[in-house]
Order: C-alpha cells, then structure tokens, then sequence
C-alpha cells in the first residue's frame, strides 16, 4: 500500500515539473508564472496528501473484504475537503488568492476518487500474488486499459486544476489573462498527461530481466 502511494507521488510530481517546464514556452502563461507557480507547487503535495487517502481507503477495504462504492467515495470526498481547508491557509501569504468552488469540482472530484479507488483495488488484490509493482500492474491490467486509466486519472486532475485556476484572484495586471490562462493550463496538462501515460505504461510492459 505505501509502495503504490509512493508510486502515486512520483507520477504526480513528474507530472506536475513537466507540466511547470511546458507552461515557460507559452508567453501569456510566462508573463504569470512567477504568481502561480508557488500555488502549483503546494497543488501537487495537496493532491498526493489526497491520493494517498484514497489508496489507504482502497487497501483497508481489501483487508476487510469490502468491495469500495459510492458511500466510500462520498466519505473520501469529505475527507479531502479537510486536505482543502489545510491548502487554502498555505497558500493565503501567496499574492494571490484562491475560491474553491465545489459546485464545478465536486463531479470531477468524484469521478477521481472512483476511479483511483477502483484502480487501487485492483492493483492491491494483485501484489501479494506479483514479486513487484510492474507485474502486480499488469496482473491488473491489459496495456491498453493501463494508459488508458493512467491518462483518465491524469485529465481527470488536470480539469480540476484548470477549475482551481478559473478560481485565482490575481493581481489586477494580470486578471484579462485569466481565462487564457485555465484554457493554457488544460491544454498543457493533457498533452503531458497523454505522454505520460503512454510512458509509464511502456515501462509497466517493459520486458522483465532474467
């Protein structure tokens, strides 16, 4: 369980320096990087503080013999509004505010939670059984399935992240910038996620060594 939480942090945090390098080639986002990259930074320890719940919830359930549903997910959704409330008091001395509004992240949220609790299931039910997390990954998954599920997860933080954007209250230069901004941010996001996905994937089906 915590080796596959530790797998979960180094996917975000490469996921989130690709995404910090991609957003200094776009001009807009060049000119505001400097205010938005600190929030970016505590974004990704707040989502992996998130994932790690849901991975923990995933493995207590498994021991128990309890199949996750939607109960869980709610419960898990509550539970990351407290990791919410911890990340607003972090980022209040930045110089730029933020208004989180669930109305448009609670169904994306969700959806997050479901679908990591499920994967984490089933990877889970597969490592007593595998030597290492690659052969428990393929245990679980076909290659296809595997990118595929990597990338939905990894849109799946990327459309909240750009609704966490829409959000920023910016110094007064730079909030005509905003929208292109959230806009930006997704469409960057995505392309590192279908990348990374299809990488990851590639080094899960990689040929074992003898």
């Amino acid at each position: 369980m915590d080796a596959l939480a530790a797998f979960d942090r180094r996917i975000l945090e490469t996921y989130a320096h690709r995404t910090t390098d991609a957003l200094r080639g776009v001009l807009p986002l060049r000119v505001a990087l400097p205010r938005i990259e600190p929030f970016l930074a505590l974004n990704v320890a707040k989502e992996v503080q998130k994932d790690t719940l849901v991975i923990r919830r995933a493995g207590e359930a498994l021991r128990h013999g309890a199949t996750p549903d939607h109960a869980i997910v709610r419960q898990l959704f509550h539970a990351t509004q407290e990791i919410d409330r911890a990340f607003l008091a972090r980022v209040s001395g930045l110089p730029i505010g933020i208004v989180i509004r669930y109305e448009e992240i609670e169904p994306i949220r969700m959806r997050r939670i479901e679908r990591l609790l499920g994967a984490a299931y089933a990877i889970l039910g597969h490592w007593p059984q595998h030597k290492n997390w690659r052969a428990a990954l393929r245990a679980a998954y076909p290659r296809g399935e595997l990118e595929q599920r990597l990338h939905e997860l990894l849109r799946l933080y990327a459309q909240e992240t750009q609704a966490l954007s829409r959000s920023l209250r910016l110094p007064a230069l730079l909030v005509p910038l905003r929208e292109g901004i959230a806009r930006n941010l997704y469409q960057i996001m995505n392309a590192a996620a279908i990348r990374l996905a299809r990488e990851l994937t590639a080094t899960v089906y990689r040929p074992e060594r003898n």
